[in-house]
Parts: C-alpha cells; sequence; structure tokens
C-alpha cells in the first residue's frame, strides 16, 4: 500500500489512546455499520484498521488541496479538540475557528470579512500610536473591544477568501459550519464517532472524538503529513 500506511498511526497507539470507543449503542447511527467491529457492553467499538485506511484517504486528498494553494479551515468546537485545532491550523499557515462557530461566518463571508479586518485596524492603531490621542478611559474601552472580537475572528485573520475545505475535530458537534459549507460548496471532512452519519461528509476518520488523546493522535498525524507538503 501507499507508504504512508507505514507512517501515519500505528494501531497500538490508537488503542492506548482509546481512538476505538465509540459512542453507546443507543445513539448508533447504523449508517456508520461500515466502521463499526463489534459492540461492547453497550458500547460501539470502532474498527481501527478501518480508521487507518480512512486516514490514508483523508491525508492524501488533504496533502492534494495543499500542494495545489488550497485553503483549508479548521475548526475545533470541542474541548477536546480547539488546543489542537489552533496548533495545527497555525503550524499550516492555515484558519481556524475554536470554540465557538459566529453564524454566517461562510455563508455571510462579506460581513465577517470586514469584522476581521476592522480587528486588523484596532491592533495596528494600538501599535503605530494612532489611539494616543484618546483618553486613558477611551482607549482602555477600544482595547477591551479588540480583545473581545480577537476571541471571536483572531483564527479568521487568514481566511481571505472562501475555504476549499472545511476540516471539523467533530462531525456531531459540528452542524453549523458545516451547513454552511455545503450551502457554498465547499468539501467537508470530520472525524466522525458511532453516533454520526457518514454520508453527510466527504472525507471521515472514524475514531472517538470524545477524547483528547484520541483526537491529538489524529490532528498530530496530519500535522505531521501536511506540514510536511508546506515546507517542500
Amino acid at each position: 500500500m501507499d507508504t504512508i500506511q507505514d507512517n501515519l498511526i500505528s494501531y497500538d497507539d490508537m488503542l492506548k489512546a482509546g481512538a476505538h470507543f465509540g459512542r453507546k449503542k443507543t445513539v448508533y447511527n447504523p449508517k456508520m455499520a461500515p466502521y463499526v467491529y463489534t459492540v461492547r457492553d453497550g458500547i460501539c467499538i470502532i474498527d481501527l484498521l478501518k480508521t487507518q485506511t480512512e486516514l490514508i484517504n483523508m491525508v492524501k486528498f488533504l496533502k492534494k488541496t495543499v500542494e495545489n494553494s488550497g485553503m483549508i479551515l479548521f475548526v475545533g468546537l470541542t474541548k477536546q479538540s480547539s488546543g489542537g485545532i489552533k496548533e495545527l491550523a497555525q503550524a499550516l499557515n492555515m484558519p481556524y475557528v475554536i470554540d465557538r462557530w459566529i453564524g454566517g461566518t461562510l455563508t455571510n463571508f462579506k460581513i465577517i470579512n470586514d469584522r476581521v479586518k476592522k480587528l486588523e485596524e484596532m491592533e495596528s492603531g494600538l501599535k503605530t500610536g494612532a489611539y494616543d490621542k484618546y483618553t486613558k478611559k477611551e482607549r482602555l474601552m477600544l482595547t477591551r473591544e479588540m480583545n473581545k472580537m480577537s476571541t471571536h475572528f483572531e483564527g479568521l485573520k487568514k481566511l481571505t477568501r472562501m475555504p476549499d475545505v472545511v476540516f471539523v475535530s467533530s462531525l456531531k458537534e459540528s452542524a453549523l459550519p458545516l451547513h454552511e459549507a455545503k450551502k457554498m460548496s465547499v468539501t467537508c471532512v470530520a472525524i466522525t464517532n458511532t453516533d454520526s452519519n457518514p454520508k453527510s461528509v466527504d472525507y471521515i476518520v472514524p475514531a472517538n472524538d470524545r477524547s483528547k488523546k484520541s483526537v491529538d493522535l489524529i490532528l498530530d498525524a496530519l500535522k505531521r503529513e501536511l506540514t510536511a507538503v508546506v515546507t517542500q
């Protein structure tokens, strides 16, 4: 098979990270059947061989995207993934959204982009001393507004156009960004647990999206593979 198979993620590492633990059978989505190895004590167990295969497929696709100067918007709305998503996106010089999705990020792109530009103007103004003419109280208020805007828009500074791909760290927890991406005809890829519909996105990695170790393992593999392309 492709040489990626040999150096991506080992089966043992996935086991140690708990990547095989799916969700309870009571919330199981039947469309995930091809990726479920068995059910143990009411918990769906993900077939990690399928995880390895699907991860390779996703990496190949994302590599081609990066090689063709494509833009990937990384989205991590869960506490398990926010740090890893930010680190991955920054390593690739790509845009990201963590913790909370701002409605209209894609479907009202111009409005969101204007807010990002406003943030950049405010940051520049504070650095260059353009706001020195204001009172101390006014500067404090500007700084507070800038910090608030930064929380929402910092990761979107690299989103200078509609992305080619949206990557989400949890299919189940990313309904709004995926809805907007599909509406704008953007390719969607996701880490997908057994409670989600894998047919709703273009590429999946079946894995435990509730374990930080599991998510980090996948994100680290993506970072390793994709940064190698960026630095070529």
